[in-house]
């Protein structure tokens, strides 16, 4: 599951990166709709034969569910802007913030253990990002500090 997550949301940035460049945010989310919406309808189509639907079943949670999705947008369109602006490294890095976070809360906050081998598999990733992070900077300066070539003049 993780590395299918991990792959899936991998794609959806370099699609996002590649495609999304030429594309205003409005447009990206439209197409990510519209892409999307024939899957979410059977998804619902295969749930209400199994009577298991929630959604439509009363005007309350309908209503929640649905400005829950409105609701997603926002993000959705921030990151559609910030995909166009950002290199994709950057992208890839801030993604670990979240993770980060929630592990930080599970330990810190509701007193989860977190075994050695966890602890070393989350040193081996942050070593990982660390390099990376090290490499994406060095290769940054040598770009700016590398003067343009003059190309010869054809006189």
């Amino acid at each position: 599951m993780a590395l299918s997550l991990a792959a899936s949301f991998g794609l959806y940035s370099l699609l996002k990166k590649r495609l999304g460049v030429s594309l205003q945010p409005w447009h990206t989310l439209f197409a990510e709709t519209a892409v999307l919406t024939p899957v979410a309808g059977v998804i619902l189509l295969v749930i209400a034969r199994q009577g298991d639907l929630t959604y439509g079943a009363g005007p309350r949670h309908t209503v929640l569910l649905t400005l829950a999705g409105v609701v997603t947008a926002l993000p959705l369109l921030c990151f559609a802007a910030a995909a166009q602006r950002v290199p994709l490294v950057t992208i890839g890095l801030m993604q670990f913030i979240t993770p980060v976070i929630q592990l930080l809360i599970g330990v810190l906050v509701l007193g989860e253990r977190v075994s050695a081998a966890l602890w070393v598999g989350f040193g081996i990733v942050w070593f990982a990002l660390t390099v990376l992070t090290v490499d994406s900077v060095a290769a940054a300066r040598r770009g700016r500090s590398t003067p343009a070539a003059v190309e010869p003049s054809s006189a």
